[in-house]
């Protein structure tokens, strides 16, 4: 005989939750959470995109401390209508934060960043010696 596991839910709090988590997330028209990205290595750099559309350049905050490169982003939006018989205003607040810890390969000095359509790109290049391609031959012994 198989024992199955059984919990109880609790309905109600199940339907709060998806309340907030999808009708109000919906009814502001906007959802940020921590986007996606993706961090391609080339021959002289590191490219990381993260896809954060709807967003102004200066909506984004790049901090770099110890080898740890901090991306953040903070949006504010408020909408107000007013009719004859009532006036509506709803606000959003919304922010993430990522953080990347960079290899010792990367130069500091010369990382840049660049938004269009939507994509974050951060440029870092490797350093000199980094590039270097060491290719020799080992003999087992």
């Amino acid at each position: 005989m198989t024992l199955i596991r059984w919990h109880q839910r609790n309905p109600l709090g199940d339907m709060m939750s998806n309340f907030f988590e999808n009708e109000l997330g919906d009814f502001f028209g906007k959802r940020i959470t921590d986007p996606a990205a993706n961090i391609v290595e080339q021959n002289e750099s590191f490219l990381l995109e993260i896809a954060a559309p709807g967003l102004k350049k200066d909506d984004f905050k790049i901090h770099l401390e110890n080898s740890v490169l901090t991306i953040s982003a903070e949006i504010e939006d408020e909408k107000k209508e007013e009719g004859k018989n009532y006036t509506r205003k709803e606000f959003y607040y919304g922010s993430f934060s990522r953080s990347f810890t960079l290899p010792k390969t990367i130069d500091l000095e010369s990382i840049k960043a660049d938004y269009q359509e939507g994509i974050l790109k951060v440029s870092m290049p490797k350093r000199e010696e980094a590039r270097l391609e060491i290719k020799k031959e080992i003999k087992i012994s």
